[in-house]
């Protein structure tokens, strides 16, 4: 009986753990849309997909489209109401801009590279050119119109 009642759970754990493991559409969707995350960038990342400002004195940009840098922290309001915000311009883009989001307490070595003293601050990252910042909290509309003067991109 004791036997029994062993294998009936271990039969039905096994089949429970099949129907969890089989790929859903949701999973499949999210699979897709990897390629166009907003990607949390480190120094080693930063300077491979960025900028590598150890081995460089001028800026030049490494990525394949145009990027926006968002240099927060997890207390920071502004930066909590903000990162909602570049989601929605992530995927209203739809791959013609990158953003990648730099946590300034656990990256200081890029925060103080890069001057930040303010959060959040918005790097917007042209293909050809200097970089442009802007400090605090900003709208959907000030953001896409930054995109489209700065970074030259429209949805």
């Amino acid at each position: 009986m004791k036997k029994g009642f062993i294998i009936l759970s271990a039969l039905v754990l096994l089949v429970a753990s099949a129907f969890t493991l089989q790929p859903t559409a949701d999973n499949a969707n999210k699979e897709e849309n990897i390629e166009n995350a907003i990607i949390y960038l480190d120094a080693e990342t930063f300077k491979e997909k960025v900028f590598n400002y150890e081995e460089n004195q001028e800026w030049k940009y490494n990525g394949e489209v145009p990027a926006i840098l968002d240099f927060y922290a997890d207390w920071c309001g502004p930066c909590k109401m903000l990162s909602p915000v570049l989601k929605k311009i992530q995927d209203e883009y739809d791959g013609k801009v990158q953003i990648y989001k730099i946590n300034t307490d656990e990256q200081r070595e890029l925060s103080s590279t890069f001057g930040i003293r303010s959060l959040p601050t918005i790097v917007f990252v042209p293909m050809e050119g200097e970089p442009q910042a802007t400090m605090g909290y900003r709208s959907k509309n000030d953001l896409e119109t930054m995109i489209s003067e700065i970074l030259k991109v429209e949805k």
